[in-house]
């Protein structure tokens, strides 16, 4: 069995490769929904000996069946936000210590120690139902960050206001994690001047707003906020483990995740670096569901493993994803 500690610390593509056909197997024989898709696509999984030739299970599994690669008691279930009516993904967790390692150690290799912040969250969507990922993170990282001035944010917002200039002219680290409709919301109310605030949007109008292509709508964040770059977010309820962009929406991975690009008209094919496809992800952390997801975003990938993020596909109903169209 795969550890928490060889997951954690793989350092070389190699390992991260010997790792991966390891999950495939385990989840192959583990996972009754991983399963029937392999036999479905007729692979045979002892002929699997790299990454391209694994299976994707597609995204859309997550919203019927029971995507769970063992048969421990699901300590969460973390589900996606949707309209009334529509049909949610439920990712079943039955170790949420591994997701919470994930997300700890990725924000500290990208961003430092969290206790050196105070982290302010303007996710208001995400509060007003329950299930979310986002939200259990962001609320264990408030903790993390032992301030006394972190802490979430409804409709509240001149309170943030005052807030967010108190702290930011006191020299204090900030980091902001706003839904970006509510970002764009925060700014027609006070434009700012910032200078020692990150603002990280974690994406989606969640149709309050028309959406808008990444540079339009980063260049009117960083105007609003006074500041030189957007960070941004990419991760889904499928998933234990996120991608974070430091600026220019180019995405960087944590060790223990990576990106393949798919070609959008042959799913078992893969395009080259720079050209555009389909988004598959490899989440080892997601070990006990499945590591091996097809999503419906359309991006491209360059020769040092950092990704884009383009849109989605256009048949793919819109959903709370963290992304932008």
């Amino acid at each position: 069995m795969i550890s928490d500690q060889d997951l954690f610390t793989i350092s070389s593509h190699k390992q991260f490769e010997k790792i991966a056909l390891k999950v495939f197997r385990f989840q192959y024989e583990n996972n009754l929904a991983y399963q029937e898709f392999c036999n479905f696509l007729k692979v045979d999984n002892q002929s699997v000996k790299t990454l391209q030739q694994i299976p994707f299970l597609p995204i859309q599994f997550f919203k019927n069946h029971e995507v769970v690669s063992n048969t421990d008691k699901i300590q969460v279930t973390f589900t996606s936000s949707g309209t009334t009516g529509m049909i949610t993904s439920k990712h079943l967790v039955t170790d949420v210590s591994l997701y919470e390692q994930s997300y700890r150690i990725a924000f500290s290799e990208f961003y430092g120690n969290i206790e050196d912040y105070v982290v302010l969250a303007l996710l208001p969507s995400y509060l007003e139902r329950s299930g979310s990922s986002l939200i259990y993170m962001v609320k264990d990282l408030i903790e993390l960050s032992n301030n006394e001035h972190s802490g979430f944010y409804l409709h509240n917002y001149d309170e943030l206001i005052t807030k967010l200039i108190e702290l930011d002219n006191s020299g204090q680290n900030i980091i902001l994690i706003g839904v970006t409709y509510a970002l764009l919301d925060l700014i027609e109310k006070q434009k700012f001047q910032l200078k020692n605030t990150i603002i990280m949007e974690t994406g989606g109008m969640k149709g309050k707003r028309k959406e808008m292509i990444r540079e339009e709508l980063h260049e009117i964040l960083c105007d609003g906020f006074g500041v030189q770059t957007i960070h941004s977010e990419y991760g889904m309820t499928e998933l234990l483990s996120q991608a974070y962009s430091l600026g220019n929406g180019i995405f960087e991975c944590p060790a223990w995740m990576q990106i393949l690009i798919r070609d959008t008209e042959d799913a078992m094919t893969y395009v080259s670096n720079g050209k555009t496809g389909g988004i598959n992800v490899i989440d080892l952390a997601n070990i006990n569901s499945c590591s091996f997801i097809a999503t419906q975003d359309l991006g491209k990938k360059y020769p040092n493993n950092s990704f884009e993020v383009l849109g989605r596909f256009d048949n793919s109903d819109i959903r709370g994803c963290n992304l932008m169209v």
